[in-house]
């Protein structure tokens, strides 16, 4: 089944209509804090429990479920996970939060920090540079860890999967305390 996506005007038309739209961020705690959709409840994708979610909506089970993250890719992964579990009424916001604070819509801001994105594509650039680096002042051998680098690179093109963006994403910089309310782990029962 494909995921379905909405725009976000699409949301907020939705939400005049029924403020109790239910939306769900998946990004990591670190960039729900950042800024997010007011509104919108942190459930990091890899803590994402579809069974339980929809356990926890009770009568508005039947209700479409929206899901966002940065720019869209985590949210339809997001709606895979639901559908997989036999969950076929949830959407994915195009664009993201991304998409969302530059249409002009209520978002919260709290502490700033780099976007998952941004901590894969650094770790990449230093993974690649330190490589040529090894490779010119240690041992010519050493260029096989840009080689290494952009295999990494043409799987996660090619299959839409990036393994070290998954283990930058629970790395503890991208974790939050349980002040927030919204990142401790089993937070997808805590709707």
């Amino acid at each position: 089944m494909q995921v379905r996506t909405v725009t976000c005007q699409e949301v907020a038309r939705l939400r005049e209509q029924d403020p109790g739209l239910e939306l769900i961020d998946v990004r990591t705690p670190a960039e729900y804090r950042s800024v997010h959709a007011v509104g919108a409840k942190s459930i990091p994708l890899d803590e994402l429990d579809a069974g339980c979610v929809m356990s926890q909506r009770g009568e508005r089970a039947d209700k479409p479920l929206y899901l966002i993250c940065a720019g869209g890719t985590r949210s339809a992964k997001a709606c895979q996970k639901f559908i997989a579990a036999g969950y076929s009424n949830v959407v994915s916001i195009d664009g993201g939060t991304q998409t969302w604070e530059k249409a002009g819509m209520p978002v919260e801001h709290g502490k700033k920090t780099l976007s998952l994105e941004r901590q894969t594509r650094i770790a990449i650039g230093a993974m690649a540079l330190l490589g040529a680096a090894l490779a010119w002042f240690v041992h010519p051998a050493w260029v096989a860890l840009c080689g290494f680098v952009g295999c990494g690179l043409i799987f996660a093109g090619l299959t839409n999967l990036c393994p070290l963006a998954s283990l930058i994403a629970v790395m503890p910089w991208n974790k939050c305390g349980s002040k927030d309310g919204q990142s401790a782990k089993g937070a997808c029962c805590k709707m």
